[in-house]
């Protein structure tokens, strides 16, 4: 628990340093230098970790996961560009309820009546904060959603890759992929015209927070795969809602941020709808599949 609790605290210090670095990069070329510098640090800890890795590292289902990934990582840096970063984590957070839905349609997991009404109330809450029509971030507010399915269809497919592969595997090779196909993308747009992929080579400050970018992602990871192999993933859950209340704290100090009063109501009804999906998983063998989250 001590170790999820540090990783929910440090990945909205991840998600500071995105924010910061779209300041002078597009939302693409900060995730692709987040994920060279997180590929960067999860050299050493493999090495360190050697005897964890099982299975095949490179295979159709890894780059799967690597593409899901980027589709995640990119959607969500580009939400923190344009809104606070609190904001952007609470609608994020509608990914357990898609998780719940997509696993039903996908892997034929069954939720029940409770389960799904849970559902619809979590995207009520979703909803409240986006407001349709009404959001001053406008269409931006769609960035999230798009992560979040991204992310919940990356779940299922790490559920199905770590039936024959460890979890330090899968993520190795997801990162592996994930780099390799921004530096094809960024490369690929940059020749058509496209800028702001890459810091200026005498750009101290961006590199700097580049690293520290890759710092924090590897160091959630390992601190999340800890806290996944020591206790079971339902006692574990609910603190990954310490992630808004430190996104909130870091939004506010950094950057003046601070949640208005309906998106506070939207949060609330989410959160209440996750942590009834966490206790109706832990009272049941049939609920969606547990989140072993990483490299977000």
């Amino acid at each position: 628990m001590i170790y999820m609790i540090a990783a929910m605290m440090l990945l909205p210090v991840g998600d500071t340093f995105a924010k910061l670095l779209s300041e002078t990069l597009n939302p693409l070329g900060v995730t692709l230098w987040r994920v060279l510098a997180q590929a960067a640090f999860l050299v050493p800890v493999s090495v360190i970790l050697r005897r964890r890795l099982q299975g095949a590292m490179l295979s159709p289902i890894v780059a799967l996961s690597g593409g899901l990934l980027v589709i995640s990582l990119t959607s969500l840096i580009a939400a923190f560009s344009v809104m606070p970063i609190a904001t952007a984590i609470a609608i994020f957070f509608v990914e357990p309820l898609i998780l719940t839905v997509l696993a039903g349609l996908l892997l034929g997991e069954k939720a029940g009546p409770r389960r799904l009404i849970a559902v619809g109330v979590g995207l009520i809450g979703a909803l409240i904060v986006i407001r349709p029509g009404f959001s001053s971030h406008g269409w931006a507010t769609v960035l999230p959603l798009i992560s979040a399915t991204a992310y919940a269809l990356n779940m299922i497919v790490l559920k199905t890759a770590t039936r024959t592969r460890s979890g330090l595997t899968v993520q190795c090779g997801t990162t592996i992929y994930a780099a390799f196909a921004l530096v094809i993308l960024s490369g690929t747009l940059g020749l058509n015209g496209f800028s702001g992929f890459t810091p200026a080579v005498g750009d101290t400050a961006t590199w700097l927070l580049v690293l520290c970018a890759g710092a924090v992602a590897a160091t959630s990871f390992v601190f999340i795969a800890e806290a996944y192999r020591a206790a079971d993933a339902t006692a574990l859950a609910p603190f990954q809602y310490l992630e808004i209340i430190m996104a909130t704290a870091l939004g506010f100090l950094v950057f003046g941020d601070f949640p208005d009063a309906l998106t506070w109501l939207g949060v609330a009804i989410i959160l209440g709808s996750g942590i009834y999906i966490f206790h109706r998983e832990g009272q049941s063998d049939t609920g969606a599949p547990r989140r072993k989250r990483g490299g977000r």
